[in-house]
C-alpha cells in the first residue's frame, strides 16, 4: 500500500461543492474521488505542452 501523505489544495468553492456532491452520489471519500479523477485525467494532462514548450519557442524566434 502507498504511504499517505497530508497536502492542502485550493480549489474553488464550485469544484468543492461539485466534489462533495460526487462524493456523496458514490459514498466515497473526497480523497478517493480526487485520486480518481487525477488517475483518469493523467494521461490527457501529459499531452498538454508544459511551461519548458511555451520557453523553448519563444527562444528560437529571439
Amino acid at each position: 500500500m502507498a504511504s499517505k501523505k497530508k497536502m492542502t489544495l485550493y480549489f474553488s468553492e464550485e469544484v468543492i461543492n461539485e466534489t462533495k456532491q460526487e462524493a456523496l452520489r458514490q459514498d466515497r471519500s473526497l480523497s478517493w474521488i480526487m485520486e480518481v479523477a487525477w488517475k483518469i485525467a493523467r494521461e490527457r494532462l501529459q499531452t498538454m505542452p508544459g511551461v519548458d514548450d511555451f520557453v523553448d519557442d519563444f527562444e528560437d524566434a529571439a
